[in-house]
């Protein structure tokens, strides 16, 4: 009790001095926020085909993914998998601040000697079928398809997800064993460039899963798809990590204004692990016209996320306000607010979702 009281002493006697900037979403709600980047759960309850391997099922990590989905495993086994999506639909639908979100199926390691997806390397696996089905049932959801290019069949695969809606083509290549450098890829590029299908792939180093090979997710990997004209989105800005003795956000940073089609999204970026990369690149003014919104849900739950990681940027004020806000999304896009992320990144689209969502006020 003596320390709450001390807090709120602090924030009343001072002021602006503490108040940092406005955290205030005035304006927001009368524009369109996509989350570019949402992920979903499943462990092929009610016939969706998903799985974790049993690495994954026996991590640790598996209890707080639940958790943060907001199902148990007993729900799942009766209702589906189909409820961690119709519980996200629902969650983001009491947003005041964003409307939709890319929800992203999850392809697995594909053995290129025989074509087939190895299960049991692969730690987790969403079917493009599963996620394409059940998000065109919500207004709010969108498809995020993911296609590993080792597969022998890979651009009909993308072909496919597109006349199923695919907004985007998900990776992550350090779980997924993709090098996105592999020469092999240009004919699923030019594919992917001439139907207008963005790639959102992870850069940086990957701490979610029980392992991964980071290499893979070196920034400078991605020249060869930006130069078949693919539209790249380097999700979480290449935080965290190295890469030939080079910090990976400096090596993105050193490409991204190269090419007009390379975005990077601020997904995770208000994480404890990536504590300050967010605020590096706001005062980098030229790196605003490359950002798109996300959210990397649902990693947005205490401990891995708190506004009070960020007081020194925010003030006292901001985090005490932002803290109190229950819904999720609303509390990120408050968050990257005060954190500086203008308007115009919440409201970007690219590729094929610049004709599908409502033009944004002048």
């Amino acid at each position: 009790m003596k320390s709450a009281a001390v807090i709120t002493l602090l924030v009343i006697v001072s002021g602006g001095f503490f108040a940092g900037p406005e955290a205030s979403a005035e304006g927001l709600e009368a524009l369109h926020v996509v989350d570019w980047h949402v992920h979903t759960a499943g462990l092929g309850y009610g016939g969706s085909g998903a799985f974790l391997n049993e690495e994954m099922r026996e991590n640790f990590r598996f209890g707080f993914f639940l958790r943060w989905v907001g199902v148990t495993e007993r729900e799942l086994e009766v209702e589906g998998d189909q409820l961690v999506i119709r519980r996200l639909s629902e969650n983001i639908a009491r947003s005041r601040l964003v409307d939709q979100a890319v929800v992203l199926a999850m392809d697995g390691i594909v053995d290129r000697a025989t074509g087939r997806l190895d299960e049991k390397r692969t730690q987790i696996y969403i079917p493009n079928d599963f996620v394409a089905r059940e998000v065109a049932k919500y207004p709010n959801l969108l498809f995020g398809a993911s296609i590993n290019p080792n597969r022998p069949d890979a651009v009909a695969r993308l072909e496919q997800a597109a006349a199923q809606g695919a907004v985007l083509v998900k990776w992550l290549p350090s779980i997924m064993e993709i090098d996105p450098a592999d020469e092999s890829f240009v004919p699923f590029y030019r594919k992917m460039a001439a139907l207008g299908i963005p790639l959102l792939t992870h850069t940086g180093m990957e701490k979610s899963f029980a392992h991964a090979r980071d290499e893979l997710a070196d920034p400078m990997k991605l020249l060869l798809p930006l130069e078949h004209g693919v539209t790249v989105i380097a999700a979480h800005m290449a935080a965290t990590g190295r890469s030939e003795g080079q910090d990976n956000f400096e090596r993105l940073l050193s490409i991204l204004p190269a090419y007009p089609n390379f975005y990077a999204d601020i997904s995770s970026l208000t994480q404890i692990n990536r504590l300050g990369y967010l605020v590096r690149a706001l005062n980098i003014p030229w790196t605003i016209d490359h950002m798109i919104y996300g959210t990397d849900w649902p990693l947005q739950h205490f401990p891995v996320v708190s506004p009070w990681y960020h007081v020194r940027h925010i003030g006292l004020v901001n985090a005490w306000r932002i803290s109190g806000i229950r819904n999720v999304w609303d509390r990120d896009v408050a968050l990257k607010r005060a954190l500086g992320v203008p308007d115009e990144v919440f409201t970007r689209t690219v590729g094929i979702l610049v004709n599908r969502v409502p033009k944004t006020p002048n």
